[in-house]
């Protein structure tokens, strides 16, 4: 079985989530990690986990997030970080794709919660896009923190510099696009991988287009293990070990 390591499963998404969780149970995945990415997201969060067994959280403000968030939302999460079931922060990290006008707030933004998570001993879940190197710099600035670099889909060399970092690369649909390079690193990348799905986004091939679900991990595994050649208890055993050692879970 596998575990969808970052989901947004929110309201706001999916009208029935226990029909999104029945269908992922269906699909050999029997675990879910949500991540908050602002202030109501992370209230949710922290509501789904004691409602749904099989489900953890993580708490955080995404960088996009970096105009609105308040002290308050960073209190939250504060308050809440020791919480049963929560177990990280994150979605954070930068992001400069729409530009870098709000570079200096999103970086403040980060290092504070950064900060939490070394204070309380959480690994993180990282953001990021268009901004490699400042994350990277970011990062070296807490040795002590680990975790997870969401997204991956990175050049080699910057995964081995997250990987030397002692850092699992979340691997999700876009390995499967068409375009994607990612596949030509699987091989190097794959003792160091968790799987994600990022739903309600980046649905894997070939069901881009419709609204992504924790169910097409299992596609995501399927196409990984084609093209490497190994099985999906192989790929089960990587992914869990990994994901234990990250989240202890």
């Amino acid at each position: 079985m596998f575990c969808d390591t970052h989901c947004h499963l929110y309201g706001q998404y999916y009208d029935d989530i226990n029909l999104v969780i029945n269908n992922a149970f269906e699909n050999k995945v029997n675990r879910f990690i949500v991540d908050g990415c602002d202030g109501k997201s992370n209230v949710e969060v922290l509501e789904k986990v004691k409602e749904i067994p099989t489900m953890f959280g993580c708490l955080g403000i995404h960088p996009e997030s970096v105009l609105e968030y308040s002290k308050e939302d960073l209190d939250f999460i504060e308050k809440h970080i020791s919480d049963d079931k929560i177990i990280g922060i994150g979605e954070i990290g930068l992001d400069y794709h729409y530009g870098k006008e709000d570079k200096e707030a999103q970086q403040k933004l980060f290092r504070l919660q950064l900060e939490l998570a070394d204070k309380y001993h959480k690994p993180v879940v990282i953001h990021s896009r268009d901004a490699t190197q400042d994350t990277i710099n970011i990062l070296k600035e807490f040795p002590n923190v680990k975790g997870v670099i969401h997204s991956f889909s990175m050049p080699i060399e910057v995964g081995r510099e997250f990987i030397k970092m002692g850092y699992k690369l979340g691997i999700n649909g876009v390995v499967t696009f068409k375009n994607s390079h990612l596949k030509d690193l699987l091989k190097e990348i794959l003792p160091h991988i968790i799987l994600e799905t990022d739903s309600p986004y980046l649905t894997p091939h070939p069901y881009r287009g419709t609204k992504n679900e924790s169910k097409y991990i299992l596609v995501i595994a399927e196409f990984i293990c084609n093209e490497l050649n190994i099985s999906l208890k192989e790929l089960a055993l990587i992914t869990n070990n990994n994901i234990k050692e990250v989240f202890k879970i």
